[in-house]
């Protein structure tokens, strides 16, 4: 078995991924892309996303495509940039729906405190070459978020599923919606925005459903 660097609950019920040999494929290749070229985010975040939302605290989980592409954002969660950096256009129109919905006006781009309330912060694609968006994709790392997901929808119940765009929405297709709250709009791009993101109001939607199933809300 790959010994991979992963909190220890995840560590426990993705371990069967680990020995699968699409795993070991995608590790070697992950491997020689960092000795080779500049990889976001750096090695030891690769897997920040579950070290920072334990797989028992898990509440919500938001789906991401491709981590940022650009010096200084990626770090593991999707959507979130790290403190001082410049927030990216999708994070920029998911703030202004924050705002629209819930009043709260946010200005750091870091999510790490959403993380830490049990929001998953997922991407399908955990590692990208600098400058070059989607270069890492369709290299094994769909397989291993999609058993991600497939543990959280299957072995945990009321789970908040936030899928923006059509591409989360494909991948969380299976989750049964009986068991969880499934959240559905247009991506925050400024390419869709407009085509139902904005008024969508996923946020107020994620508190009232948590309320209603005896858990605590978010503080977004």
């Amino acid at each position: 078995m790959i010994d991979v660097k992963i909190e220890s609950s995840w560590k426990e019920r993705l371990g069967e991924e680990f020995d699968k040999p699409y795993f070991k494929t995608l590790t070697d290749f992950v491997r020689q892309e960092y000795s080779t070229t500049q990889i976001f985010p750096k090695g030891s975040l690769i897997f920040n996303a579950f070290d920072k939302t334990a797989f028992d605290k898990v509440k919500v989980v938001i789906l991401g495509q491709d981590p940022y592409h650009e010096p200084r954002q990626a770090h593991g969660l999707c959507f979130s940039v790290d403190n001082n950096v410049a927030l990216p256009p999708s994070l920029v129109n998911i703030y202004k729906e924050l705002k629209d919905d819930l009043g709260v006006i946010r200005t750091s781009g870091n999510l790490e405190c959403w993380a830490e309330q049990g929001v998953l912060l997922l991407n399908s694609t955990l590692t990208v070459r600098a400058h070059q968006a989607g270069s890492h994709q369709n290299r094994g790392w769909e397989q291993f978020t999609d058993a991600v997901i497939h543990k959280v929808a299957e072995e945990k119940d009321n789970i908040v599923f936030i899928l923006w765009g059509a591409y989360a929405q494909k991948k969380g297709a299976f989750i049964d919606p009986f068991r969880h709250l499934i959240i559905k709009s247009a991506h925050p791009s400024p390419l869709s925005v407009f085509r139902g993101f904005f008024g969508s109001r996923p946020f107020s939607k994620t508190n009232e459903y948590l309320r209603q199933t005896g858990q605590m809300p978010i503080e977004w």
